[in-house]
C-alpha cells in the first residue's frame, strides 16, 4: 500500500491507473488465484463443511441493512439517500480490499471463508442493495431481479469462483500445464490490490469530506455494530476462530465502490454516495488496525 501511495505521489501511477489494474485484477488476478488455491488446498468435504457458513454473513448483512432502513427514516434522511444509507451500511467492497487484506493476514487459508462472504455480499448489493438505492429516484418502482441484475451478478470473479467450487465437487483435477500459469498470474493479485488500495487516498477531495448526523451513523453502524453482530452469530453458532476474524474483517470494509455509479444511473443522490465511498474507505484505513487488535485481544 505504501509503495502504491509513493508511485501515486511521484506520478508513476495516476487514477487512470486504478481503472487498468481493476480490470487485471477482476479478469485475470482474481480468477486465476481462486482456481490455483482452491483446486490445490481444499477437497469436496471441506467445501460442503464451509458452504452452509454462508447464512452467517447473509443474515447478518440483510438485519444490518434493515436496521439502516429503520434509522434512515428515524434521522428523516432524504428519500433519495435512505437506500445509500442502507447499502453502506451492510454490505462491503470485499473483493478489491476485503481479500487482499485477508490473504494478506492469514494466507491461502482464509481463502474460502473470504469468498462465502463474497457470494452472500454480492447477491444482496446486485438485488436488495441497488432496489433500495434506486428505489428513491427517478425509479419509483425499480425491479427487484431481472436480466440486469443477472447479468451484473455473473462478473468473472463469482464465475471464476463457481467453476472452482463444480471441478472441486466434482473431483476434477487440473493438469500441472494449466495450473502452473494460474498460480502466475494469481499471485499478481494481492501486490496489485495493494497498489490499488495505495493510488486511492490520492483521489480524495477532502473538501467534499462534510459530515453530518448520517456520516456518524455510517461510520458507527459499519465499524461498530455490523462486526460486533458478526462476532455474536459467530459466537454463537460455534464458528472457528479463522472463520470469525475473516467474516469479522469482511463486514468492516468500506462501501461498494460502484454505489455512487449505481446512484447516478438510478437518480439518486450521487454525489452523497461518492462522499460516502470516499469516507468509508478513508475510514477503512485507519480503522483496520484497531478491529485487528480488538480480534486479537479477543481470540
Amino acid at each position: 500500500m505504501g509503495i502504491g501511495m509513493i508511485c501515486t505521489h511521484i506520478k508513476l501511477f495516476t487514477q487512470e491507473s486504478t481503472k487498468i489494474l481493476s480490470k487485471i485484477i477482476l479478469n485475470i488476478a482474481v480468477p486465476s488465484y481462486m482456481l490455483s488455491s482452491l483446486m490445490t488446498t481444499y477437497t469436496r468435504e471441506n467445501l460442503l463443511d464451509y458452504l452452509p457458513k454462508v447464512i452467517l454473513p447473509f443474515t447478518s448483512m440483510v438485519v444490518c441493512y434493515m436496521l439502516g432502513v429503520i434509522i434512515a427514516k428515524l434521522i428523516r434522511l432524504p428519500e433519495n439517500r435512505r437506500g445509500i444509507f442502507a447499502s453502506t451500511v451492510s454490505i462491503s467492497n470485499t473483493l478489491f480490499i476485503g481479500l487482499p487484506i485477508n490473504v494478506a493476514l492469514f494466507g491461502d487459508a482464509s481463502l474460502p471463508f473470504v469468498f462465502i462472504y463474497f457470494i452472500a455480499n454480492i447477491s444482496l448489493f446486485w438485488t436488495l442493495g441497488v432496489y433500495g438505492i434506486k428505489k428513491g429516484g427517478h425509479e419509483k418502482n425499480p425491479r427487484f431481479f431481472n436480466r440486469e441484475t443477472l447479468k451484473n451478478l455473473m462478473t468473472m470473479p463469482l464465475f471464476g469462483l463457481m467453476f472452482s467450487f463444480l471441478l472441486i465437487l466434482l473431483g476434477v483435477t487440473i493438469p500441472k500445464f494449466v495450473m502452473d500459469p494460474l498460480k502466475s498470474m494469481g499471485s499478481i493479485m494481492t501486490p496489485l490490490s495493494m497498489h490499488y488500495i495505495g493510488i486511492i487516498p490520492d483521489a480524495i477531495d477532502f473538501k467534499r469530506l462534510t459530515f453530518d448526523r448520517s456520516m456518524f451513523l455510517i461510520l458507527g453502524m459499519k465499524f461498530i455494530v455490523s462486526p460486533l453482530l458478526m462476532f455474536w452469530l459467530c459466537t454463537t453458532f460455534a464458528t472457528p476462530l479463522l472463520t470469525k476474524n475473516v467474516f469479522m474483517i469482511q463486514s468492516a470494509m468500506p462501501a461498494m465502490t460502484i454505489t455512487s455509479v449505481i446512484a447516478e444511473s438510478g437518480g439518486t443522490d450521487h454525489e452523497y454516495a461518492a462522499i460516502v465511498t470516499t469516507m468509508t474507505t478513508l475510514a477503512t484505513l485507519i480503522y483496520l488496525p484497531i478491529l485487528l487488535t480488538l480480534i486479537s485481544s479477543i481470540a
